[in-house]
């Protein structure tokens, strides 16, 4: 039994690391110039979804990596970073990615009562938690299933390649004002 919870612990990590990638893309590309070729409600319905995906992995994640008892993590240590028996530091940095997370889903759910500036400041720090996350998959990955090592690799070169986009792109409604800034007034 401890076999499938190692086995589905990696898993379940790997998943969620590819999955958290996918939102961050459709975040940068929701947040960036507003496609005309798919509508920016599907673009922000399916990145939601994603999100609501990964959470559901990340949390199958964690219950079995402390539920399988060849590696010390105990259920304090999937909240409270670098307390972990087994390499603190990796499995720390997994857990800030996770309390970020919290973080960030608990903000989205709350979105309508919260001001817009309240809820992006929280969001923004999704910028954080992938890196952490991108960092805790590579390190924690088995050194004799060189896939688990290239997921985050082959994850951060996508990721990084949208966020190299996002900056490079402006708003639509950036690309307007300074449209306007550039008119002769009469």
């Amino acid at each position: 039994m401890n076999e499938v919870l190692w086995f589905a612990s990696r898993a379940t990590g790997t998943a969620s690391i590819v999955l958290l990638t996918a939102v961050l893309v459709l975040g940068a590309l929701t947040a960036g110039r507003r496609s005309r070729a798919v509508s920016q409600t599907v673009v922000v319905g399916l990145h939601r979804s994603l999100a609501l995906g990964t959470s559901v992995f990340l949390l199958a994640h964690i219950v079995t990596a402390v539920a399988e008892t060849y590696v010390d993590i105990g259920w304090v240590s999937a909240v409270v970073p670098f307390t972990a028996g087994y390499e603190p530091v990796w499995v720390g940095l997994g857990t800030l990615a996770f309390d970020l997370v919290l973080a960030v889903v608990t903000t989205s759910l709350l979105r309508h009562r919260l001001s817009r500036r309240a809820w992006r400041a929280v969001h923004l720090t999704a910028f954080a938690l992938w890196p952490l996350a991108l960092v805790h998959g590579y390190a924690m990955g088995t050194a004799d299933q060189p896939l688990l090592r290239l997921v985050p690799v082959a994850c951060a070169v996508v990721g990084c390649l949208a966020l190299a986009w996002r900056a490079m792109s402006g708003t639509a409604d950036h690309d307007r004002r300074r449209a306007v800034l550039v008119q002769e007034w009469s």
